[in-house]
């Protein structure tokens, strides 16, 4: 049997506000296997973006097990956490979080930096994975000279260019507008067709349908987790 990409028990994150205690996240007992495409919904305050920064290796939880390809992640320091962050997840934000003043071929080879990979590889392979996101006439261009798709774009050719396990986008179209939002999900559903893992947070119900999984949370727990009955298809554009 596949061991779980993801796999948490009883999974607690508490946050001490104004003298009380609050559960973002209480008690989560889940798995993602490899190759799935889930989508993480829940309104805001839910718990599903802490959840999320915590699968992710971004934050810590309080108390609870999570496995990140069979790695128990409480016995990790903080520099085996952020091995994991460059090597094994690729990060898709709703904000791009792209450096405003490099072009996107030096945004995408930022991550190769830290994972010690040489200048040359490094450019090769930032130019192979714009190309593949249909952005090679654009390698030289600043954030700025790139709309708001192609921006998405060049974040997802950054969060692939390590070759990760896992995608984990959140809130990717959440400052794009119908078609391109549509364009980023194909993008997204032919990644996980060649077998990347893909989990999307999101709290667009209509976003949630091109997922094959649906976790649902409210209050820190999760109050449905199913497989999405109707699932739409995009074309990667």
């Amino acid at each position: 049997m596949t061991t779980p990409l993801i796999e948490t028990h009883d999974l607690v994150k508490d946050y001490a506000i104004g003298g009380e205690i609050v559960h973002a996240v209480n008690n989560v007992s889940l798995s993602i296997a490899r190759g799935e495409f889930v989508a993480i919904m829940g309104a805001s305050g839910s718990g599903k973006s802490t959840f999320m920064n915590m699968i992710g290796c971004l934050d810590i939880p309080t108390s609870g097990t999570l496995l990140l390809d069979g790695i128990d992640t409480k016995t990790l320091d903080s520099d085996a956490l952020a091995e994991i962050r460059n090597r094994k997840i690729g990060f898709v934000f709703q904000q791009f979080n792209l450096l405003a003043r490099t072009s996107a071929l030096d945004n995408v080879a930022v991550p190769l930096i830290y994972a010690g990979i040489g200048y040359a590889e490094r450019r090769a392979r930032a130019q192979g994975r714009l190309e593949a996101m249909g952005l090679a006439n654009r390698l030289q261009n600043t954030p700025a000279k790139l709309s708001g798709g192609q921006q998405q774009r060049v974040a997802i050719a950054r969060a692939l260019v390590t070759d990760p396990l896992m995608l984990l986008a959140d809130e990717p179209t959440g400052a794009l507008d119908t078609q391109t939002s549509l364009d980023i999900m194909g993008i997204f559903q032919k990644l996980n067709d060649d077998g990347i893992t893909v989990v999307v947070v999101t709290h667009e119900p209509d976003i949630a349908e091109y997922a094959a999984r649906r976790i649902v949370f409210r209050d820190g727990q999760v109050i449905q987790d199913a497989a999405v009955k109707s699932r739409r298809r995009a074309s990667a554009a």
